[in-house]
């Protein structure tokens, strides 16, 4: 440089930008395709820019767990503990043969009890594929028809114990009166439960005259409920067998 003369100073080149990753295109791609077109930059729905693509949609018809199927099995299975612990000391007790073991014969209305419970898990069972034809109106005649057969067997649980008082049977001084009093009376008591759901799906069945979207659940509701019902039909035949014939 010499002195005395200046020099005209060229204009400093601003530093290039570096391209961002975000940029989903090559920078000679006109700049239309950031304004949300098609497979522009940035703001376009296909780009390859700053949002996340979409992941696939996770199916969303998956069907419902059946609670009424896994609290029926679990009600099963300590129904099935209960009366597994009464019947073998009742079988303990009846072998020893102890002095005070004295027993009787049974009142008629036990088989009378015995036919209702048998007659109850027919016609169940027919309820039971009505559900499955979507026959409404036989599903709430079978139904209800079910629920009277449950409440006149526990009537005639009821008959049956004031018949054994009367003969001078009582639950404490004969072991044998003790566990026919406590065993009939405690499936009495799940008889009763089972007339409950019965009530419950009439009321469903009720409610609408058309099979809508609760078909699936009130299906899964009837299966679980006719697994209970027989399983209690079938105890009590196991029962009446053992108080009947095993003295």
């Amino acid at each position: 440089m010499k002195i005395g003369v200046a020099e005209p100073v060229k204009d400093i080149e601003p530093p290039k930008r570096k391209k961002s990753r975000r940029s989903g295109g090559s920078s000679n791609r006109p700049s239309g395709g950031n304004n949300g077109g098609g497979s522009g930059g940035d703001g376009g729905p296909s780009g390859g820019g700053g949002f996340d693509r979409p992941q696939a949609d996770e199916p969303r018809d998956q069907a419902p767990p059946d609670k009424a199927k896994v609290v029926t099995w679990f009600l099963l299975i300590v129904v099935l503990m209960t009366f597994g612990g009464l019947a073998g000391a009742y079988v303990v007790i009846a072998t020893n043969r102890v002095a005070e073991w004295r027993p009787f014969e049974l009142p008629i209305q036990v088989w009378m009890s015995t036919a209702l419970i048998v007659a109850s898990s027919l016609t169940y069972h027919i309820a039971q594929k009505a559900i499955f034809a979507n026959d409404h109106q036989r599903l709430r005649r079978f139904l209800i028809i079910t629920t009277v057969l449950g409440a006149a067997f526990i009537s005639s649980q009821i008959i049956v114990w004031f018949e054994l008082v009367n003969r001078g049977y009582y639950l404490s001084g004969n072991p044998y009166a003790g566990f026919f009093y406590i065993i009939t009376g405690i499936h009495a008591v799940h008889v009763l439960g089972g007339v409950i759901a019965l009530g419950a799906i009439i009321t469903r069945s009720s409610t609408q005259t058309e099979f809508g979207p609760e078909q699936e659940y009130r299906r899964n509701l009837a299966r679980a409920v006719g697994w209970y019902w027989h399983f209690i039909g079938i105890l009590w035949i196991a029962l009446f067998a053992m108080l009947g014939f095993w003295k």
